[in-house]
């Protein structure tokens, strides 16, 4: 499944940073043209923000150990759910 499928507002690149234009920001300048504010849809926010939080668990959890995919497999059918 690629990214696009799953964030389709994103419309990010293959391997390339997110294109923040597909988010369709609107900025707020001051008297000199600056950039001080963005303003976002509720839905790409939402998004982000989901996005953030899946960050940090990731974070979280690095040093957690891992299971192989083999053994995980095993579990699985040992426990009976595949």
């Amino acid at each position: 499944m690629e990214l696009d499928s799953c964030f389709p507002y994103l419309e990010r690149k293959k391997r390339g940073p997110m294109n923040i234009q597909a988010l369709h920001p609107r900025y707020i300048t001051d008297e000199q043209g600056r950039k001080t504010e963005v303003i976002l849809s509720i839905e790409a926010f939402n998004q982000l923000m989901e996005d953030f939080d899946d960050l940090a668990v990731i974070a979280e959890r690095k040093d957690e150990p891992t299971t192989s995919h083999e053994d995980f497999l095993a579990e699985l059918k040992s426990d009976g759910l595949i």
